[in-house]
């Protein structure tokens, strides 16, 4: 099994690694989004993040219509390592599309890190499969192409209509969450990375693959949001962060891995509640003040 380390590549072999150089350099990307059947992304600190927003999925939680990014935004990400690359990525699928794509990807040698929910009470109930792929890009981005073809995501994203403005007092929400967010297809987000690196099978895990806290505020009138996303927490601090949330009136809706061999080992809990976005914020940033990195 192929196991990428810093720059170097890394093949397991019969108890020890051996190491050879690294040709990430030579990575024809415009092949990689040719084979994906999807433009090319602006690269980010090195790694070509493909989004795979469901827009043609409906789905209601409480009565609130769900924007794609706020919480179907699939994607998979591409990061040089070693003689190739590492792929990773959720992937929003329906029901009945989980089993054929999850075939597909597992015969052209990715693997399934989880299967779970993310949302309670959505009607219809998507699921998120977490993938990962180690090697030539060019083929796993094939094989990509191959098990999505089986769902119904849209070949390609349409253009999108202008999205309404943030009906949500953002500037005072970026002060009490300490950072600044992005206006997204009418959804505001805020990406906060954890203090110490995630590494995944020994090679360091960047944000962008999925390592960093994901925070979202879709706007639901009256300065009130529906709020969803992702803690990536350590063992010790999963209940003190389900209390605090639950103490803020907000909804933990699913506790689970998406890694396989991550170290140190995490666990990644969603939440909801559709309340004021002030009152919101205040909570998700108590919570984030429970998610300090320093046990484990």
């Amino acid at each position: 099994m192929l196991r990428m380390v810093s720059t170097a590549a890394a093949i397991f072999i019969t108890g020890c690694f051996h190491v050879f150089p690294a040709r990430a350099a030579d990575i024809d990307w415009s092949k990689v989004a040719t084979a994906f059947g999807r433009p090319l992304p602006a690269a980010a600190a090195g790694i070509y993040r493909f989004g795979l927003p469901r827009g043609d999925l409906k789905v209601v939680v409480d009565g609130v219509a769900i924007r794609p990014a706020f919480a179907l935004g699939g994607w998979i990400a591409f990061m040089p390592a070693g003689d190739g690359v590492m792929a990773m990525g959720d992937l929003v699928l329906t029901q009945s599309e989980v089993n054929p794509v999850m075939k597909r990807l597992i015969e052209g040698g990715f693997e399934i890190s989880a299967v779970h929910n993310h949302l309670l009470r959505a009607e219809p109930s998507p699921m998120y499969m977490h993938v990962s792929g180690h090697g030539d890009p060019v083929r796993l981005a094939e094989t990509l192409r191959a098990g999505l073809a089986l769902s119904a995501l849209p070949a390609a994203s349409a253009p999108a209509s202008p999205p309404p403005p943030l009906d949500i007092d953002t500037a005072a929400i970026d002060k009490i969450m300490q950072a600044k967010g992005a206006a997204n297809g009418g959804v505001y987000q805020f990406s906060v990375p954890r203090p110490q690196p995630v590494h995944e099978g020994g090679m360091e895990v960047p944000p962008a693959m999925g390592s960093a806290h994901a925070i979202n505020f879709q706007p639901t009138g009256g300065g009130k949001a529906a709020i969803t996303g992702d803690f990536v927490l350590l063992a010790d601090e999963v209940n003190p962060v389900l209390r605090t949330l639950r103490d803020h009136g907000i909804e933990v809706t699913a506790v689970h891995s998406h890694m396989l061999r991550d170290d140190p080992r995490l666990f990644f809990m969603h939440f909801w509640a559709n309340d004021d976005a002030i009152t919101l914020a205040r909570g998700v940033r108590a919570a984030l003040d429970m998610a300090k990195g320093k046990s484990g």
